[in-house]
Formats: C-alpha cells, sequence, structure tokens
C-alpha cells in the first residue's frame, strides 16, 4: 500500500514496512498532536456531542467539547438541536461552566452579553451608550451589527437519537462519512427507537487519545487481557467473530458472538488469563438476555473515528467519549442508555452489566491500566516503536479475532491525513 509520508522529509521517518510498525513518538510529539486536533477534530470530520435524549425540553442544554474546544448542545423553542461553541464573541470567555441545564438564553457573565440557543447574539448592555449630564457617553460604534457578532456556530448531523457536529461547514453528509458499512452497525443500535438516558461515567486516563482508538479496533488482547472475557466466555479469540472497516480504513466494527466458557482447546502458547476456579458472587452479571434487534452477534464494538466509540456488549449499551487535553491524556466519558420501551427487568439488567465497564469495570479497567502503562513506556524511549503485525500486513476485513487489521487500517488513514 502506497501512503503518503506523514511528516516533512527532513523529520524522522516511520520505520517499519506499511502501516505495521508505529513509532513511540506518534503517541508523544506536542506538535503531531497539534495536527490532529486541527486535521481530525476541527476539520474535515464529524465528532460525536451527545444524545437527544439528553437535551429533551426546550431551553436544556449540554455542555461537551469536541477535540479541546468547548460546545453547546441546545434545543430550541421549535425543538432544533444546536451546537456552538463555548466562546463568547466579545471577549472570548468560556462562559458556560455548567454541565447541563435550562435556559431561555446563553449568558456571558463578563459583560452580560447575551445569545439566543441558536447562538445569535441579542443583547449587549450599553450598547447606545449611558445618557448622563445631557450627553450619551460610550456605547458601540454606529456600524456595530449584532449578526455579525454571534456564538460560532458548527454544522449539525442528527441520526437515531444521537448528534454530531464539525466545525467545517463544507463537511461531507454524515452517511457518507461514515459509509455503507459501518452505518448499518450504527443503525443496529440507533433505529429509531426512543432513547432512555441511564447515567454517566467519567474517567481521566494518562495515555494518548488515539491509544483508545486503538484499543477497541484490538481483537487480539480482550481474551488475553481481560480475565472475565475469558473465562465466561464474552469475548474470547475462538468466538465467532467479523472485523469491517469503512472504505477509507478509519471507522471499524468489531463483531463477536457470545461462547460458553471453559478452556481454550487450540491456542499455540496457552491463555493464563482463564480462571477456573473463578465464580461469580451475583449471578445477575451473567443474566444476559438475547435481544431481536441483536442478530446473531451477542456484541458489536463500534469504532467512529475520531471521537467515538458505540458499545453493545450483551445487553449493556453506552456511547465512550474521547476528549482529548494533551498529547499524553484523554478524558473519556460514557454515556450508559437503554430504550424507552424497557421494562423495568431489562433496564436493570442494563444498569448491572454496566458493572462489567467503565473506569472501575471488571473489564474495563484493565484497559486503562495498559493504556497509561504504554503511554510510560513510549515517553522514556521516544526511539521504540510498536509492532502491529499480528495476522500479517494488510488492511482487509477478517473473520476471526487474532488480526490487528483495524489498527493498520487507521494508521493507513492517519499516515493519509496527516500527510496532506
Amino acid at each position: 500500500m502506497n501512503i503518503v509520508h506523514p511528516i516533512a522529509p527532513e523529520e524522522q521517518h516511520w520505520p517499519g514496512a506499511g502501516s505495521s510498525r508505529v513509532p513511540f513518538w506518534a503517541y508523544t510529539r506536542e506538535d503531531l498532536y497539534k495536527r490532529e486536533l486541527e486535521r481530525f477534530f476541527y476539520s474535515g470530520h464529524w465528532c460525536y456531542v451527545g444524545l437527544e435524549v439528553e437535551i429533551p425540553s426546550a431551553g436544556d442544554f449540554k455542555r461537551t467539547v469536541i477535540g479541546e474546544r468547548s460546545v453547546i448542545m441546545t434545543r430550541d423553542a421549535e425543538g432544533e438541536i444546536h451546537v456552538v461553541e463555548n466562546v463568547c464573541a466579545h471577549r472570548g470567555m468560556r462562559f458556560c461552566r455548567e454541565r447541563n441545564g435550562n435556559r431561555k438564553d446563553l449568558l456571558c457573565p463578563y459583560h452580560q452579553w447575551s445569545y439566543d440557543l441558536k447562538g445569535n447574539l441579542q443583547g449587549v448592555p450599553f450598547r447606545r451608550g449611558v445618557k448622563q449630564n445631557g450627553r450619551v457617553n460610550g456605547g458601540m460604534p454606529a456600524e456595530f451589527k449584532p449578526q455579525d457578532h454571534g456564538l460560532t456556530k458548527l454544522k449539525v448531523a442528527r441520526r437515531g437519537g444521537v448528534v454530531f457536529a464539525s466545525f467545517d461547514h463544507d463537511v461531507e453528509p454524515f452517511e457518507d462519512f461514515l459509509g455503507p458499512t459501518i452505518l448499518s452497525y450504527f443503525d443496529r443500535v440507533f433505529d429509531g427507537r426512543k432513547l432512555e438516558l441511564l447515567g454517566y461515567r467519567r474517567q481521566r486516563i494518562p495515555g494518548n487519545w488515539k491509544l483508545m482508538q486503538e484499543n477497541i479496533k484490538d481483537p487480539y488482547h480482550p481474551g488475553l487481557l481481560h480475565t472475565w472475557f475469558s473465562t465466561f466466555g464474552l469475548w474470547r479469540a475462538d468466538n465467532q467473530s467479523e472485523m469491517k472497516m469503512d472504505a477509507r480504513l478509519r471507522h471499524a466494527a468489531m463483531i463477536s458472538t457470545r461462547g460458553q466458557g471453559g478452556k481454550v482447546a487450540e491456542v499455540v502458547g496457552g491463555v493464563d488469563s482463564f480462571k477456573d476456579q473463578m465464580k461469580v458472587n451475583d449471578p445477575r452479571l451473567l443474566d444476559i438476555v438475547h435481544e431481536p434487534w441483536w442478530g446473531k452477534p451477542t456484541a458489536v464494538m463500534t469504532t467512529l473515528f475520531p471521537s467515538v466509540i458505540i458499545q453493545q456488549q450483551v445487553n449493556n449499551l453506552s456511547t465512550r467519549h474521547i476528549q482529548p487535553n494533551g498529547h499524553g491524556s484523554f478524558d473519556f466519558v460514557w454515556t450508559h442508555f437503554g430504550f424507552a420501551e424497557d421494562d423495568p427487568e431489562m433496564k436493570q439488567r442494563r444498569l448491572i452489566q454496566a458493572n462489567l465497564f467503565g473506569p472501575a469495570g471488571f473489564v474495563s479497567a484493565d484497559d486503562g491500566e495498559v493504556i497509561e502503562w504504554s503511554q510510560e513506556g513510549f515517553e522514556q524511549n521516544e526511539g521504540g516503536r510498536t509492532v502491529v503485525e499480528m495476522g500479517g500486513y494488510d488492511t482487509a476485513d477478517s473473520d476471526h479475532m487474532v488480526t490487528e487489521t483495524l489498527i493498520r487500517g487507521m494508521y493507513a488513514y492517519w499516515r493519509k491525513v496527516m500527510g496532506e
């Protein structure tokens, strides 16, 4: 595969063949990180903002981020959803401090410039000056036009109750951005049924943001790192599985059908994460009920590059929002949800199974730790490189888990965009 080199010729070369070797400096260089923000988060891409159910009523808002830029998702009186940048047009203050709430307008406390929920400037104190001793003092110039000084408005895409936005108003349509293959897995979860918000988890992970995209594009590790997955058969190398990508290799879906547990009979070298003496004190964690919309797979992990992971792990559903804050750190926000049509038993089942995931989950706590330790290794020796060659060198879809093809695909795309 011919891929454009990501950095200037005089800079350090990307080692190895194709996209199967990733230099440690791809995770540690601040200049590359700033370039990633501009090329992946602020232009050319749709980024996750939230679920419509998070702002169900007129006047509701949610503060979140795209890359490192704070944005606000609002619902106006007509029910339309808008996304605006959380930066006052007057003096640049990041004015909204609450995570969510309900307002008739957006007010900057510094000088009380006010905006409607679409981001239009509607009030400037003392715009016409102050009358004193028979004359008018101050005020904005006569040519000042409020319509020229609204908040930065983002382009918005809504599908199936999920909201995406882009600072780039020339970005391709959302459906084209995902492509037909990944769009089908998106629609599998967000099929038009009304969603119900179940709660949030938040964590800060001291690692490069790309490592979480890698982690959820990596079917090689779950049955090795995660004792729970290996022992109880939720995600293992011997499960029936598929790995699929969009045509540009940036998005991916890992699809798995749960096995019965027990030892893996045909694994060269053995698997020491399997614990045959491990028992579950609370059997509700394995109270798994097949839902018709799943089809055959019991778990699908969909990574939408660069900002979000859509998780369906048996009955647990969540979005996982990646929020970079430096080359070696990112915030990770889990939004757990179900469907409004769920009966009380299914709602409780989704919440119980959520204990497998999140910052302290029986599974996901492992991922946070290995990402932190990986970043420590990169920082220690920037001259090193990772080897992403399990399953070969190609970037093709796969019908098994013993592969790193999805990661190779992501870095093929990364190099192309970073080299433009």
